[in-house]
C-alpha cells in the first residue's frame, strides 16, 4: 500500500538552526535487548522474497550529506494482544512485527530533505483473534539529535489472512517525508525518523522484558524471555 506523504513543519528549521553540521551516532543496534535471529530458513525465505530478497527498494539519490537514520522503536517493535491481559501462547490473539525498513531521501543547498519510506510487517493470527481481517495502527515520528520529538504521524494497515493461514506479510509505504533545514550545513544525520506499532502499556513492557512465544522440546508454546 502507497501512503501520501507525511509532512513535517517548517517550525523544524527553527528548533535545528543551531545544529551542528554532523551528527555521529552508533548504527549498529536496535535497541534494548537486540532482536531475536532465531527465525528458521522457510520463513526468511518467504520475508525475503516479500521484500525483493532483502534489498532496501527505495533508490538512493544523490544529496549533500548523509540521510536521516530510519530505526525502528524496540518497545514499539512488536504488537501482541492477549486476551484478560494473560501472556500465554493459547490466550494470544492479533499479533505484529515489523520486519524490514527500507529507505532512500534527496536533498541538495538547503533544501529540504525528502524521504521515501517502505516498511514491512508479519502480521499473525493467535488462537483467540475473531475474524479474518484485522487493521493494526503505526506511527512514524521524527526526531531531532537530542531525541525530541519534531513531528509524528499514525497510520493505519490492514491484514487479511487467507483461510487456513495465520500468518501474512503487508509492505506500506510512505512516498514523501519532508523535513526543513534552517541551512546547509545541517546535514541529514541530525534527524532520525523511527517506526513502531500503537501498542499499550503492557504490549510495551511485554516487548521492553524481550519476551516472545518459542516451541520448547515437548512441542508446546509459551512466553519466555530471550537469552
Amino acid at each position: 500500500m502507497r501512503r501520501s506523504f507525511l509532512l513535517v513543519s517548517a517550525v523544524i528549521a527553527a528548533l535545528v538552526a543551531s545544529a551542528p553540521a554532523a551528527y555521529a551516532q552508533s548504527r549498529g543496534g536496535r535497541g534494548q535487548g537486540g532482536q531475536d535471529q532465531g527465525a528458521d530458513d522457510a520463513k526468511k525465505k518467504k520475508r525475503d522474497q516479500e521484500w525483493g530478497n532483502g534489498q532496501a527498494p527505495l533508490k538512493q539519490l544523490r544529496n549533500a550529506g548523509p540521510c536521516p537514520y530510519v530505526k525502528v522503536l524496540y518497545d514499539a517493535g512488536r504488537y501482541v494482544e492477549f486476551k484478560d491481559n494473560k501472556t500465554a501462547s493459547a490466550q494470544a490473539g492479533y499479533t505484529g512485527e515489523i520486519q524490514k525498513l527500507g529507505s532512500g531521501c534527496e536533498y541538495k543547498s538547503d533544501e529540504p530533505i525528502k524521504l521515501a519510506l517502505e516498511v514491512l510487517f508479519e502480521f499473525g493470527r493467535g488462537p483467540q483473534a475473531e475474524g479474518s481481517a484485522h487493521a493494526y495502527r503505526y506511527w512514524v515520528a521524527v526526531t531531532d539529535r537530542n531525541r525530541s520529538v519534531l513531528a509524528k504521524q499514525y497510520f493505519d494497515v490492514k491484514a487479511d489472512f487467507p483461510a487456513g493461514q495465520d500468518r501474512v506479510y503487508v509492505t506500506d509505504t510512505i512516498n514523501e517525508i519532508v523535513i526543513p533545514r534552517a541551512k546547509a550545513t545541517i546535514s541529514g544525520n541530525n534527524f532520525e525518523v523511527l517506526v513502531g506499532f500503537d501498542v499499550t502499556p503492557e504490549m510495551a513492557q511485554f516487548n521492553r522484558e524481550g519476551k516472545r512465544f518459542r516451541v520448547n522440546a515437548s512441542g508446546t508454546q509459551q512466553a519466555a524471555a530471550k537469552p
